[in-house]
């Protein structure tokens, strides 16, 4: 059976959304140095997840792109952020999922001054994690931005996913003039938990609008 480009971008977003969402539940809490050895396998499956899901979910994005395509080509521009944010997670999941868990496993043993290089290096692991938690965030927060604006403007998808991705946006916004921590685990597992609703529903359509064109 002949499947257009649209309907398998569509399939796409809706793979990769669910593959985000077993991430997130697979996803453990951090801890101890032990405890990161302890669950070495459950963030090495767990990441493992979420890189494969990365290209998965950028085919679908591009087919949305290309769905929302206007003379400007400004849906392009949300293309190029969503890039840019898929890149600081693969690089986080890289190094939170695959570095820290084989690092600390080889090394939870050392005493003395190794141990503290040991946990400056795991640290400071952490913190490079935490910042391409934030590039992602406001990478991803601004293509949907853009393709809801889009969305309003054309009506080549239901308007009201337009309006629903500003209500998601706004809700960013207030959190982080409210302090809200997005990078922490559970903050993260609320914000990808929000944005997959809008690319499913973004998904859904675009394989329901191929079945009509």
């Amino acid at each position: 059976m002949k499947i257009s480009f649209q309907k398998l971008a569509g399939y796409c977003l809706v793979i990769g959304s669910i593959l985000m969402v077993l991430t997130m539940l697979l996803h453990p809490s951090g801890g101890s140095l032990e405890y990161i050895t302890k669950i070495a396998k459950v963030l090495i499956i767990s990441h493992s997840i979420a890189i494969f899901s990365i290209p998965i979910i950028a085919f679908g994005f591009y087919g949305l792109s290309e769905t929302l395509q206007t003379s400007s080509k400004s849906s392009y521009l949300g293309f190029t952020f969503v890039g840019f944010s898929l890149v600081a997670v693969m690089l986080a999941g890289s190094i939170n999922g695959l570095i820290l868990p084989m690092y600390a496993s080889k090394f939870h043993n050392e005493m003395g001054q190794n141990l503290e290089i040991v946990k400056l290096v795991i640290g400071y692991g952490s913190k490079f994690n935490k910042a391409m938690d934030f590039v992602f965030i406001n990478g991803f927060s601004i293509a949907m931005l853009v393709w809801s604006v889009v969305i309003i403007q054309t009506s080549k998808l239901p308007r009201w996913l337009g309006f629903y991705g500003f209500i998601l946006f706004t809700f960013v916004i207030i959190g982080f003039l409210l302090d809200f921590n997005f990078i922490s685990v559970w903050g993260f597992s609320i914000y990808i938990f929000g944005i997959v609703s809008w690319i499913v529903f973004a998904g859904f359509f675009m394989v329901k609008l191929s079945k009509t064109t």
